[in-house]
């Protein structure tokens, strides 16, 4: 997900709790239970770091989408707080699966829409057609190609929805029919594009559908009101149908977009906010706060460099792009700019994200650092780049969010660029998120600052970005070599260490060809009040689970 996450745990605001990385796994030193007195609206007043650029599940990419639907959907797997593994969610147990592996079987939960509809198995087969069907244009169809039966097929559209390996048994039971037994399969219905849908609902609000609050069904722990569609604020309600209410505590959270960490600290000073992200010199002035803490991301950070029918000519030259990958000092960038525990990555895959199927070896101490900062070869590459073009400098727009930390970063990388390249100028366009993610899907861009975190846990769902026919490979990066060993790693379920090793030497011709530029793994660092009792914090899906959101004891 443009920035999206397995689970590390409990976040207890009880004490400062460092957490990092981890792998599939985390812990909870939580021992506060809720006090609010009974009868007293439990409320909240939390922040996010940009606007949600949609809420139509099978068309969600980003960060601050997959957090508001998680909140007020889900599928039929959700997130289980401990960090370890999955809890069915809307499907009513684990479900049956034939000796092949390859038919599964799921029995629905008796729940309903905010509408009053009952939940049935044909609001997945809906939702799972939608997300295939071309028409569509959904980013995220990928995920289930070569995983559920024609799948592939039907994306390329060589066949058609209907043709998709998902059958309704009955209102509730949905068969599921796999071309492969992949090991991440709950992870995958975890995620909000295999979310189920109301159909009629869906074909009767047309292009209204999802374009504010009103204008949606839910079906998970709360309901969205007060959101406009593009606005700075919205409000989760607690869903008084959800299967699972007596589980959520909280009847009211309120959000509210903070873009600068200044204007989040006042809020969060006078009481207004009960959570704030900290960067830069704000982790250092704040360090010391009893309210503060840090928790690993699986997000990894880089610059896309476009080589898109739309890229100017210099960009496709590999030796230039290998001067930009290699120009900026990415320790001074962690430590001097960003100072919130975030570090340096010199590869896609995150460090503790998974590991060798026989050896145990972590990805990617496995394979090493790729591409790292070096002023003096970045020069040599330079110059050999603009000798090959036949041109004595290259000016390059660099596109990036318009928060207070990306200006900061922005600024960072321009002065890095243009003082280790001479005779490149880097001209900075901040704009907003959904902008951003807009402009980034037109490959209206030189270079874009990108960030990519977790959907599951294995190295093929950062690896599978940068395919040449993928829908989130907004640089459109193209190797017909990269692209079979990532075929070979998808359709690869019996020999595992052949899978591994197709999967390290994908990331490493993405490296040499310089596809993107690695930049750092973010940490996140923030002020939490005292009154939050217990958030879940995720390194895959959502960040946050606002369902298990408790108040402290007193």
């Amino acid at each position: 997900m443009d920035w999206k996450k397995i689970k590390v745990g409990l976040v207890t605001l009880s004490a400062v709790v460092a957490l990092v990385a981890c792998g599939n796994g985390g812990e909870s030193s939580s021992s506060s239970t809720e006090s609010t007195p009974a009868g007293e609206k439990v409320v909240f007043n939390l922040p996010a770091g940009a606007e949600i650029p949609t809420m139509d599940s099978t068309k969600v990419t980003d960060v601050e989408g997959f957090q508001a639907l998680g909140s007020t959907a889900e599928g039929l797997y959700r997130n289980a707080p401990d960090g370890k593994g999955y809890d069915v969610a809307l499907a009513a147990e684990k479900p049956t699966v034939s000796e092949d592996g390859l038919t599964v079987t799921y029995k629905l939960r008796d729940t309903k829409w905010s509408n009053g509809d009952p939940l049935t198995a044909n609001d997945f087969v809906y939702a799972w057609q939608r997300l295939v069907d071309p028409a569509t244009a959904a980013e995220y169809s990928y995920l289930i190609g070569g995983v559920i039966e024609n799948a592939d097929a039907i994306i390329k559209g060589e066949k058609q929805p209907s043709e998709l390996g998902v059958k309704a048994i009955d209102d509730k039971t949905l068969e599921v029919k796999l071309e492969t037994s992949v090991p991440y399969l709950e992870s995958l219905l975890a995620m909000a594009p295999l979310y189920p849908l109301n159909k009629a609902y869906v074909e009767e609000q047309g292009d209204k559908y999802a374009s504010d609050s009103d204008h949606l069904l839910y079906i998970g722990p709360y309901l969205l009101t007060k959101w406009d569609g593009t606005g700075l604020s919205w409000t989760y309600v607690k869903n008084p149908d959800y299967w699972d209410a007596d589980v959520v505590k909280a009847d009211e959270i309120n959000v509210q977009v903070v873009k600068e960490v200044s204007t989040g600290l006042n809020l969060f000073d006078t009481g207004a906010l009960e959570r704030v992200v900290l960067t830069g010199e704000y982790v250092v002035q704040r360090k010391a706060d009893p309210n503060f803490v840090t928790e690993g991301t699986s997000a990894v950070f880089f610059i896309r460099q476009n080589v898109s029918d739309r890229a100017i000519e210099a960009l496709k030259n590999k030796n230039i792009r290998k001067a930009l990958a290699m120009s900026i000092d990415k320790t001074l960038y962690t430590e001097n700019v960003l100072q919130n525990g975030s570090f340096v990555a010199n590869g896609l895959v995150p460090a503790n994200l998974a590991a060798n199927p026989k050896t145990k070896e972590d990805f990617r101490a496995e394979n090493g650092d790729l591409l790292k900062f070096d002023a003096a070869q970045a020069k040599t590459y330079w110059e050999t780049g603009l000798k090959e073009l036949g041109i004595t400098g290259l000016t390059l727009r660099f596109l990036s969010d318009d928060s207070e930390n990306a200006k900061r970063s922005s600024e960072f990388i321009q002065a890095q660029l243009q003082d280790n390249l001479p005779g490149l100028t880097i001209n900075l366009e901040n704009v907003p998120f959904k902008v951003r993610l807009q402009k980034s899907k037109e490959q209206d861009f030189d270079l874009v600052l990108s960030g990519w975190s977790a959907d599951f846990a294995d190295p093929i769902n950062y690896l599978e970005l940068f395919e040449t026919t993928n829908g989130n490979n907004d640089s459109k990066f193209s190797n017909a070599e990269y692209d079979a060993l990532i075929a070979a790693a998808r359709k690869e379920t019996k020999d595992l260490d052949k899978r591994w090793a197709d999967l390290l030497a994908a990331e490493k011709i993405l490296m040499e060809e310089a596809g993107i530029a690695p930049l750092y793994q973010r940490a996140r660092a923030a002020l939490m009040s005292k009154s939050i009792g217990t958030l879940p914090v995720y390194l895959v899906g959502p960040d946050y689970d606002y369902k298990y959101l408790t108040k402290a004891a007193q």
